[in-house]
């Protein structure tokens, strides 16, 4: 029976892995690529009101984003971000266009509404509609029809009473018109770029052809066989033809399509080479239930990519971090499990008892931390420029997906093979030898060299960014930042961008280069035009003007202090204040310790540093929660006399956790480490600071937040427990006067 046991589930988990790894590149297939990996155009626009009485509101933007779209369909370009950010700025993203210069120019141009007769001569334009310009309505038969709010009625009133009297009676309506279109009464569209134009046709020029029976001195109808998405979309046209509103290009960037092909088939060589990595380490470890981890691994990847597509997202270099950021806090929760069904069966349970023990007692913990992390990736999304909200959206997912599948699924199936009862006496073979009781360590006594370490590493960090201070990129500073992919000299970089003043040059292949002046859109071609020509180089270029260099400080600043206020709100109802307080001078231990090194070290500070910092914080918090979630556990109900009393707690907190909280360091170590060898460099620094970021979480959430959380809490000692502010004192509920009072 169990041997039969054993063998049906195997078949069913080796079905499982081939499925798995059949659909992944299906799945790789589907997503759609971000800039930095298949190259493309983005630019940053300001959006201003032409009429300085008139404030801008909502529906100019929407509308200004509407025609923004509109015109893209012209350029041909699949699935473009267009997103509106704060109350003034549209972010235009043309993954896989090559040629910019035109892209600008489609973009950039104001959009010009124009009323023509059959022979295209002008008759009108937008001046003679009113601000509200079209709106939807219906005729006196209840159908779909279109509105036009009329300013100027005499015009107007002449117009159409001459067109009323032509032999066609034809009004078409033109955005953007080109000379040389001509509307065909018999086709009803017209001919552009040798193809037929269907009028009224999403990607069309020509909005409308209205027929005219007399002269009209007052708003009008006009009228059609319209279904309701018809009238919707005309009056988007018309409206952002009669847009009164003016773009000022604020940033750009642009990524060669070399560039982004690079940089995608380096990130993904990084990404198999990481999972296989944290794989092969789990199942060294954890023996089979490490080799189900590592099945289940292979599903949330799948699953994380697959609702990633589902819910549309746009895969950047940062949301592959994200996930293999992701996959240290999948394992996670499976360290998490199996150290504490290895804690059981060290006590002398059966397997099937410290398995089912094991689990109960590891998911609060699971909860807890990942929920820590949610809370910072929820602030990513909202202060985060759109990369980041990749990043975000990468991370808020994968944190779901480890729920169900590395704590609901692996859980499930290997209950199943437990119950077959094969392992009941392979326990080894099962999960690997349980924990040795190790020497015990007096971390307490410990603390001070501990602290002294740290305020070492607090005046080295003050005096390197007192000297170096930090190596801040064009995001920060503002500028434009030159990647050029050329055999050139350090010397012929200079001579050929005299120029200019020259911030820094990295020559690291490709070569970086940042000048502090902020570049034309003219002078953005001219260079391009210029290396392409003369040293055969393709160029990227990335423009950040003054506005959104304050406007990234600010939401830095922002996301940054969100993320410890709600560290310290969620900590301090879940455990106590003090907790809370502990774990935030552990975050600032780690934070700044990156900053630190990222000074010293003369690292260039982007807005993906930003990320970096959140992701480091969201993350090292898990360490330290899962210390203080043992601290708890052991302090629960427990009034302590003595200073010593509570310091075994500690103690013995942090030793039942080291291994479990190294484990987890390395899984998520591997994955970045891989990034860092084998990865694109465009975020060779985001995966520094991670690690560096990983090493100093590791090192505080071991050794400083229980020494810390002891230092705040022995004030306490020998003073009665109180209870937090929704907990019920049950003995005093029961106490009944005259029976047991």
């Amino acid at each position: 029976m169990k041997q039969h046991g054993m063998l049906k589930y195997s078949i069913i988990m080796v079905v499982i892995t081939a499925l798995a790894l059949f659909m992944i590149p299906g799945i790789f297939g589907s997503l759609k690529y971000g800039l930095d990996l298949q190259g493309g155009f983005e630019v940053l626009y300001e959006v201003s009101s032409l009429n300085e009485d008139e404030e801008l509101d909502e529906s100019m933007l929407n509308n200004t984003r509407k025609n923004l779209l509109r015109r893209i369909d012209t350029l041909g370009v699949s699935e473009p971000v267009i997103e509106i950010e704060g109350d003034n700025r549209i972010r235009v993203q043309l993954a896989g266009v090559t040629d910019q210069d035109t892209a600008r120019e489609v973009l950039a141009k104001p959009a010009v509404l124009s009323f023509r007769d059959s022979s295209n001569n002008l008759l009108m334009t937008s001046d003679v509609l009113t601000s509200k310009g079209a709106s939807e309505d219906s005729d006196n038969k209840g159908l779909p029809a279109v509105k036009l709010s009329i300013s100027k009625k005499d015009e107007f009133y002449r117009v159409t009473k001459r067109i009323s009297e032509t032999e066609d009676r034809l009004i078409v309506i033109w955005l953007d018109y080109e000379e040389g279109l001509s509307y065909n009464k018999q086709t009803g569209g017209y001919e552009e770029n040798g193809k037929f134009v269907k009028c009224g046709s999403s990607n069309s020029r020509c909005l409308s052809a209205a027929t005219v029976s007399e002269g009209f001195s007052s708003d009008v109808i006009i009228q059609g066989s319209f279904t309701k998405d018809d009238v919707k979309q005309l009056v988007d046209y018309i409206n952002s033809g009669n847009l009164p509103t003016k773009l000022e290009e604020i940033s750009s960037k642009t990524v060669t399509a070399s560039f982004g092909e690079k940089s995608l088939d380096k990130t993904y060589t990084a990404g198999i080479i990481g999972i296989a990595a944290v794989a092969i380490f789990m199942i060294i470890l954890y023996h089979f239930a490490g080799l189900i981890s590592a099945i289940g691994l292979l599903i949330y990847t799948i699953v994380t990519f697959g609702i990633f597509w589902l819910v549309g997202g746009v895969l950047t270099l940062q949301g592959i971090a994200a996930m293999l950021l992701g996959i240290g806090m999948a394992v996670d929760a499976n360290v998490l499990s199996f150290s504490r069904i290895k804690d059981e069966l060290k006590k002398g349970s059966s397997l099937a008892g410290a398995f089912k023990k094991g689990n109960t007692n590891s998911i609060k913990t699971i909860i807890d931390a990942n929920i820590t992390t949610l809370l910072v990736a929820i602030i990513l999304f909202i202060f985060g420029e759109s990369s980041t909200k990749g990043f975000a959206t990468m991370l808020i997912i994968s944190i779901f997906v480890t729920m169900i599948v590395m704590v609901v699924i692996v859980r499930l199936i290997l209950r199943r093979f437990v119950e077959t009862g094969f392992f009941d006496n392979k326990v080894t073979a099962f999960i690997g030898k349980p924990k040795k009781t190790k020497r015990k360590v007096d971390y307490v006594k410990n603390g001070t060299k501990f602290l002294i370490i740290l305020f070492i590493c607090i005046i080295a960090g003050v005096v390197s960014l007192f000297i170096n201070k930090l190596n801040l990129g064009v995001a920060f500073k503002g500028g434009t930042s030159i990647t050029i992919n050329a055999d050139m000299t350090k010397k012929e970089i200079k001579e050929e961008l005299k120029d200019y003043t020259i911030d820094s040059i990295d020559m690291n292949e490709p070569i970086s280069v940042r000048i502090e002046e902020k570049l034309t859109k003219e002078q953005i071609t001219e260079m391009k035009n210029y290396f392409e020509k003369e040293k055969k180089a393709s160029t990227d270029i990335n423009v950040v003007s003054n506005i959104v260099q304050i406007e990234l400080i600010k939401n830095a600043l922002y996301s940054i202090l969100l993320a410890i206020i709600g560290m310290i709100i969620y900590i301090s109802i879940r455990f106590k204040f003090n907790f809370g307080i502990s774990s935030i001078l552990c975050l600032g231990h780690d934070v700044f310790i990156i900053i630190a090194l990222f000074s010293l070290l003369k690292l260039e500070v982007s807005t993906i540093f930003i990320t970096a910092l959140l992701s480091i914080i969201g993350y090292s918090i898990n360490n330290t929660i899962v210390v203080f979630d043992r601290i708890r556990e052991k302090s629960k109900g427990k009034e302590f006399k003595t200073k010593d009393e509570l310091k075994e707690v500690v103690n013995d907190s942090i030793s039942e956790t080291m291994t479990r909280s190294i484990i987890t360091s390395i899984t998520t170590m591997l994955p970045v480490i891989s990034l860092i060898i084998f990865g694109s460099k465009e975020i060779l620094n985001f995966n520094i600071a991670l690690l560096i970021g990983l090493v100093a979480g590791t090192y505080s959430s071991i050794l400083l937040a229980g020494v810390i959380w002891y230092k705040l809490a022995n004030k306490n000692v020998g003073k009665k427990p109180t209870k937090k502010w929704y907990e019920v004192d049950t003995k005093s509920e029961k106490l009944i006067k005259g029976i047991n009072s």
